[in-house]
C-alpha cells in the first residue's frame, strides 16, 4: 500500500470553507499593512532624515498595543471573534484613509503619522488575540500544526509581495499610490471577514475583573514551554530586529531607492515562506525544541551578516535566511500555544503572546532607532545580533523542558498537560 501524499495532507485543511475565507482575508490584511509600512518608513525618513524618527514609528504602535492587549484578550474570550475582526479591520481602513489625506494635504508634520499609528496599534491590540484564537475554531485539533504552518505561509506570502508592491507603488505614484492600494485591500479584508460563517460566541463566562484580565499571564507563567518559547522570541527579535533601519540601509549603506527598500522588506518573508510551505508539507518531526534553538541562533548569525554587508544581493540573502530561521520558531511557538491552551483561555493567552511579539517588533524598532541615532545603523544591528546569540545560549540553559520538546504532530494529537496546581493545605474548623 502506498503511503499518503504529504502535500495532499497539508492542503486538506483547505476543505474547510471558513479556513479558506480566513486565509483570503488574512492575505489582504497583511498585504495592506506591508504596503503601508514601506510608504510610512520611506516618507518619514524623507521628511526627517532621522533614525530616531523611524524608531518612533515602532513606539507609536507598541505603546497602545501594550496598553490594550490584555483587554483585547479578555474581549476575544467574551465576544464573537469574527465581529471583533470586522470592527478592527474597519478601523485599519480608516487609518489608511487618514494617511492618504495626510499625503494629499502635503502635511509635513510627522506627528500626524504617529497619531494614526497610535490608532492602528490600538486596533491591533484587539485584532491580534481574536485572530490567533479564531484559527483553532476553523480546523479540527489534529490539523492545527498544519493550519499554523499554512496560516504563517499566508502571512509570509503577503509579507513578500506587500513590500515589493509598496515599493513599486511608491516609486510610481508616491505615498499617495501606496495608501490607495492599502485602503483598497483593507476594504477587501472587511468583505472576506463578513463572509465567515463561524460564530465563536462567548467562550469564557468569568466576570470581567483584574484577575481574569491577568489570567493569560498566570497561565503562561505556569506553562514553562509557553513561557520559554514566547520569551525566547521576545528577546531575540527585540535585540536582533533591524526592520526599522532598512530605509537607512537602503538609501545610505546600499545606495538604492524605494524599490530596493521593498526588496529588503520582502527578503525575510521570502525565506520564511519557503520554510513555512516546507513545514506544511513535511512537519518538523522530532527534536523540535532543539531545532527551535538552532533556528534562532541562525537568525542571529544572519542578522550579523546583514549588519556588516554593503552589497544589496548579500543583504537580501542574509535577511531571507533570517526569515527562514525565524519561521521554525513561529511554527513551534504557535503550535505549542494552541494545543496547550483551552478554548476559553485562547484569547487571553494569545494577547500575552501578541504583546511579546509586539514588544519584539515595534519596541525592537524603537531600540534600533535609538541605537542608530547614537551609535550608527551598522553598530545598532551588529550589537543586536550578538545579543540575540547570547539570549539563545541563556534560554537553552534556563528552559531544559523546551529543549526536550520532540514531535509537534504528537503534541497536537495529545495536548500538553497543564502544570500541576499548588496543593492547598486543608483548613480546620
Amino acid at each position: 500500500m502506498s503511503s499518503p501524499d504529504p502535500s495532499a495532507a497539508s492542503l486538506s485543511v483547505f476543505r474547510h470553507r471558513d479556513f479558506r475565507l480566513y486565509q483570503l482575508a488574512r492575505l489582504c490584511a497583511v498585504l495592506a499593512v506591508q504596503i503601508e509600512s514601506v510608504a510610512i518608513g520611506w516618507q518619514v525618513y524623507e521628511l526627517t532624515n532621522s533614525p530616531l524618527a523611524l524608531g518612533y514609528t515602532g513606539l507609536a504602535q507598541f505603546l497602545p498595543f501594550l496598553a490594550f492587549a490584555l483587554v483585547g484578550g479578555q474581549v476575544a474570550d467574551r465576544v464573537d471573534r469574527r465581529a471583533i475582526l470586522v470592527v478592527c479591520q474597519s478601523v485599519m481602513l480608516l487609518c489608511s484613509l487618514l494617511l492618504l489625506s495626510f499625503t494629499l494635504g502635503h502635511v509635513r508634520d510627522v506627528r500626524f503619522v504617529y497619531g494614526v499609528l497610535v490608532l492602528f496599534g490600538t486596533a491591533r491590540a484587539f485584532y491580534s488575540p481574536a485572530g490567533s484564537a479564531l484559527v483553532a475554531r476553523l480546523v479540527p485539533t489534529e490539523e492545527l500544526s498544519r493550519a499554523v504552518a499554512i496560516n504563517s505561509t499566508t502571512w509570509q506570502v503577503a509579507t513578500i509581495a506587500g513590500p515589493a508592491v509598496g515599493g513599486v507603488l511608491y516609486g510610481w505614484a508616491g505615498a499617495r499610490g501606496a495608501y490607495i492600494g492599502s485602503a483598497s485591500l483593507c476594504a477587501l479584508t472587511v468583505v472576506w471577514m463578513l463572509s465567515l460563517k463561524v460564530r465563536t460566541g462567548q467562550s469564557s463566562r468569568e466576570p470581567f475583573s483584574l484577575s481574569t484580565l491577568m489570567a493569560g499571564f498566570h497561565f503562561v507563567r505556569r506553562q514553562r514551554l509557553l513561557l520559554g518559547s514566547i520569551t525566547l522570541d521576545l528577546f531575540a527579535v527585540l535585540l536582533g530586529g533591524a526592520v526599522a533601519l532598512l530605509p537607512i540601509y537602503a538609501r545610505d549603506v546600499l545606495h538604492t531607492g524605494p524599490w530596493g527598500l521593498g526588496l529588503l522588506r520582502s527578503a525575510p518573508a521570502a525565506g520564511a515562506a519557503v520554510v513555512a510551505v516546507f513545514l506544511a508539507v513535511r512537519p518538523l518531526g522530532g527534536r523540535a525544541g532543539w531545532k527551535m534553538f538552532i533556528s534562532v541562533a541562525i537568525f542571529g548569525v544572519a542578522t550579523l551578516v546583514f549588519g556588516v554587508s554593503t552589497s544589496l544581493p548579500l543583504s537580501a540573502v542574509a535577511l531571507a535566511v533570517a526569515g527562514a530561521a525565524d519561521m521554525v520558531s513561529v511554527v513551534v511557538r504557535g503550535t505549542l500555544e494552541l494545543v496547550s491552551t483551552p478554548d476559553e483561555m485562547r484569547g487571553r493567552v494569545g494577547a500575552v503572546n501578541m504583546m511579546c511579539v509586539g514588544a519584539s517588533n515595534e519596541l525592537g524598532e524603537f531600540r534600533a532607532g535609538v541605537f542608530a541615532e547614537h551609535l550608527g545603523a551598522i553598530s545598532a544591528v551588529v550589537s543586536g545580533a550578538v545579543g540575540t546569540l547570547v539570549v539563545v545560549a541563556l534560554w537553552a540553559w534556563a528552559f531544559p523542558e523546551l529543549r526536550r520538546v520532540d514531535d509537534l504532530e504528537r503534541a497536537a494529537r495529545e495536548p500538553l498537560p497543564a502544570d500541576p496546581a499548588p496543593e492547598v493545605a486543608p483548613t480546620t474548623s
